[in-house]
């Protein structure tokens, strides 16, 4: 009687949230991108899981134990290119979504706690992605790990303290690897329960539209978006597949193919690419506390979106000034993604510092300036019947 109970208030469940979820008749295939970033979640997770199972947390076997993987474990070489190449998919659809979440308004009212929940996901996929690259014990993870954990000293009061804890010691060796690797296991599951509750706030709120109407015409999510999603979906593990047979090591750093050499110093520390924007403007300021804050500030400045916004229209398709400072702003994003892997000397110093500059003026300035001039002008954007 039991099993039974719990069996239907599954089916009953199912069938609300993915059978019968009422859902904008008007959407297209861009709202597939947050089923796409699911599938990829789930795909690094499992990825992930198969190659913790040869995995050695040990300064002197990492490197040859994913060397070992590749070469003698049964399809080793599938499973790692996968999680792998995987993690920049994953970005690129993330990046994707979250530029489809600003062009068309997800973070207005009443959908703010759906924007801070996904933000909140996309700051933990960037610790979890960090701490992954840092696992092969290349020359470059080991580095990168220096630098990276190194900014923790410019916390005040416990800096030091913090960035040994994180260590476990005096310099980034054993330890360190150790920590990494159980959080790197860790935090995939906080990144699905945070999931979870995105999801539930999505479904108690409901889907937006590209028209951002309050009250469109609905239909039932089956099958009509089910196949969407499918669809979209299909096409990201095509391009996947596409970049890890022809190309698996195209994104990564070449010296990242080097044991790692705590006495050798790579000439350039470049991280991976969808790090490149913030390490940019980490790079831009000249002060060590102003680069971090920067960089750190460059994440939490997303949450204030919703209360900076001034306008009632929510898509970009109707707010001209808006989406003229949205695209300058993606474009500035780009700038700071290319300048991130160049290196640290003039005039690119210079071009961080003025990419920066855009980066936040866009939420503090333009965003509430895009509203009032929006509204001031109304008028003139209005169709008019002759």
């Amino acid at each position: 009687m039991k099993n039974r109970i719990v069996s239907d208030k599954l089916i009953s469940f199912f069938n609300a949230h993915l059978i019968n979820y009422n859902t904008p008749f008007n959407l297209n295939y861009i709202w597939s991108l947050g089923a796409m970033s699911g599938l990829c979640l789930v795909l690094q997770v499992v990825s992930g899981i198969m190659l913790a199972m040869h995995y050695v947390a040990d300064a002197e076997l990492a490197f040859n134990c994913v060397e070992y993987i590749m070469s003698d474990v049964k399809y080793g070489w599938l499973i790692r290119y996968v999680h792998a190449n995987g993690a920049s998919v994953f970005f690129i659809v993330v990046y994707a979504h979250i530029i489809k979440a600003l062009y068309y308004g997800g973070y207005c009212k009443p959908r703010q706690y759906i924007w801070f929940a996904g933000i909140i996901i996309f700051i933990l996929m960037m610790a979890t992605a960090f701490i992954g690259y840092v696992l092969p014990w290349g020359q470059m993870s080991l580095w990168g790990a220096t630098v990276i954990t190194s900014l923790f000293s410019a916390v005040p009061f416990i800096g030091n303290d913090l960035v040994q804890w994180l260590w476990g010691g005096y310099s980034v060796d054993e330890p360190t690897l150790m920590r990494f690797a159980s959080l790197h296991y860790f935090l995939p599951y906080v990144i699905l329960a945070v999931t979870g509750a995105h999801l539930v706030l999505l479904h108690t709120v409901g889907s937006s539209n590209p028209v951002g109407t309050p009250n469109p015409s609905t239909i039932s999510f089956s099958p009509a978006f089910i196949i969407k999603d499918i669809a979209a979906s299909l096409i990201t593990f095509a391009f996947l597949a596409f970049l890890f047979t022809l190309w698996p090591n195209v994104l990564g750093h070449p010296d990242n193919a080097i044991p790692a050499q705590a006495l050798v110093t790579p000439l350039h520390i470049v991280p991976e690419w969808y790090f490149l924007p913030y390490y940019a403007i980490l790079r831009s300021i000249p002060h060590k506390v102003g680069g971090v804050v920067a960089m750190f500030g460059s994440l939490i400045i997303l949450f204030i979106l919703p209360f900076v916004n001034r306008s009632l229209i929510k898509s970009a398709t109707f707010r001209p000034f808006y989406g003229f400072f949205l695209a300058l702003w993606i474009l500035n994003v780009a700038f700071l993604g290319w300048l991130g892997q160049l290196p640290v000397e003039q005039p690119f110093i210079n071009y961080g510092l003025y990419a920066t500059f855009y980066y936040f003026l866009f939420f503090l300035f333009f965003v509430p300036v895009a509203g009032v001039l929006e509204k001031k002008f109304a008028y003139f954007f209005t169709p008019k019947k002759f």
